[in-house]
């Protein structure tokens, strides 16, 4: 009897867990939705057609320098002189910069008087040689006279015309001396160093960055001052590709600052891009040409529109209809009482 008790009692509570774990794989069976695929699900519709809507297009940029430039010497030296300061309109060939130049005077003035000794010699030798070309000249007149008569053999007058022609082309030697020439070739490469050491602007424009200070040592390839020209600026957008086709190069558009709505600029495009971004957008550069007062600043925001175009028919889609508009654009379509996915393309969007 103990033995059949061992043996009842597990039994029954294998068969209790058994009840129990099927009692509660069924309510959580009934608590799961499932859904029907042939249940019909009721939606709202609604009836598009073209529409006559102004299309009018807008793309924002940045203004930026037309002309932008680090200046440095182009040759080294110590900084004497800083002209002007940092803020400062300069105009092209204004003083910028001086150099100390000490050296290079001390050198010019030591070839100056090489120069002076080599043309005191110089004279010297063309008074000596022209002393004997008159002499020669007047051997040859007086020969030429007596061998007509007679009274001299031949060879004397050729003798005296070798001698002249020979002092002739002395002459020219000394005319022609290397000395002279290479002391002023020399000269004026330290009469064009020391103009270099006077650093001037290379354009008008406003000084935007001094990168220097009087005492600090200048040299090729340093820069020293930033010079900006805003009196012309470019005004980049980037557009996509499906809207590059608005756009020719030379044809004037109107371009609005942010900062002054009001004043439209009439902006040519100067470049149209040829190679697109990440985002599939390609960059148009406009010409702009600031006010008398230079209102307009590099890095000042504005964007440029198109003409309107009146009575253009176009399909409007409402926002809430479109479906994965981050990757491709769908929308609802009903065919034969029944609701699909259409891909669509959107030309333009709507903030409003």
């Amino acid at each position: 009897m103990k033995k059949l008790l061992y043996i009842l009692i597990p039994v029954a509570l294998i068969a209790n867990v058994f009840v129990r774990l099927k009692s509660n794989k069924e309510v959580a069976q009934n608590r799961v939705y499932h859904y029907d695929k042939e249940q019909v699900v009721m939606v709202q519709t609604d009836t598009i057609e073209l529409e006559d809507v102004d299309a009018e297009y807008t793309f924002t940029g940045s203004f930026q320098a037309d002309r932008e430039s680090k200046i440095s010497a182009e040759v080294q030296g110590k900084i004497n002189s800083i002209f002007i300061d940092i803020g400062k309109h300069v105009r092209k060939g204004q003083a910028l910069i001086k150099l100390d130049d000490a050296l290079l005077q001390q050198q010019l003035h030591m070839i100056h008087v090489q120069i002076q000794n080599i043309k005191a010699e110089f004279e010297i030798q063309l008074q000596s040689n022209q002393l004997q070309i008159d002499g020669f000249q007047a051997d040859v007149n007086r020969y030429r006279v007596l061998a007509a008569a007679d009274a001299i053999q031949g060879v004397q007058l050729e003798k005296a015309e070798l001698q002249l022609n020979a002092a002739q082309l002395q002459r020219k030697t000394i005319l022609q001396q290397s000395a002279l020439k290479s002391a002023e070739a020399q000269k004026s490469g330290i009469e064009e160093q020391i103009e270099k050491t006077t650093i001037v602007a290379p354009f008008n424009g406003v000084v935007t960055a001094k990168l220097t200070e009087i005492g600090s040592f200048a040299a090729p390839g340093i820069p020293l001052l930033q010079i900006t020209d805003i009196a012309k600026l470019k005004f980049v957008v980037n557009v996509p590709e499906t809207n590059l086709n608005l756009f020719r190069e030379n044809l004037t558009y109107p371009v609005i600052a942010d900062v002054f709505p009001k004043v439209i600029h009439s902006s040519k495009v100067s470049m149209i891009g040829v190679k697109g971004n990440l985002a599939n957008s390609f960059p148009i550069q406009f010409s702009v040409v600031n006010t008398a007062d230079l209102e307009l600043k590099a890095g000042m925001f504005g964007k440029v529109i198109l003409d309107r175009e009146q009575g253009k028919k176009q399909v409007i889609i409402p926002a809430s209809a479109i479906v994965n508009s981050g990757i491709q654009a769908q929308v609802y379509l009903v065919k034969d009482g029944k609701a699909t996915l259409q891909e669509i393309v959107i030309s333009k969007k709507d903030p409003e």
